[in-house]
């Protein structure tokens, strides 16, 4: 693997950390939004990841034969955005305009703490991805301190 492939697979896990800090946002966001366009209430999203792997079939074979990248993946992507299936929570309030006839309103199957559990997680997920890169970065930097001495 060389440095720039480091810099690279850094790259992508921040990108995908940063729609799943998007993704939760979002969560939060429509914590009591009972109406959506389609008619419900909001339905709390997850962020799928997937690995990237690489996809030049002549260096896959190469990399196998010298045993040089035997199944070594090219970072982490967004594979897609779920929707939870989790059940709505019925809160009674007679008087709010989406109650149903008994007083009961549907609200979105977000759960607050869990969000800011996730986000404090992709925070730090981010943070380690940036301080891959400084440190990436920093080698790059001695190894041409190196080639000029």
């Amino acid at each position: 693997m060389s440095m720039f492939d480091a810099m690279n697979i850094s790259a992508t896990g921040l990108t995908a950390q940063r729609l799943r800090m998007d993704v939760i946002s979002q969560n939060i966001a429509n914590v009591s939004t009972t109406r959506t366009a389609d008619g419900g209430p909001y339905k709390r999203r997850t962020v799928l990841f997937q690995e990237i792997k690489e996809n030049d079939p002549f260096s896959a074979y190469f990399s196998d034969a010298v045993r040089y990248r035997h199944n070594q993946g090219m970072g982490v992507r967004v594979s897609e955005i779920v929707e939870d299936e989790t059940p709505s929570n019925l809160v009674y309030d007679p008087s709010h305009p989406d109650a149903n006839e008994e007083g009961y309103v549907r609200m979105p199957n977000v759960n607050i703490v869990e969000e800011m559990v996730n986000m404090i997680s992709a925070s730090r997920s981010y943070e380690a991805g940036i301080t891959a890169m400084t440190s990436t970065k920093a080698m790059i930097a001695k190894t041409l301190e190196i080639g000029r001495g």
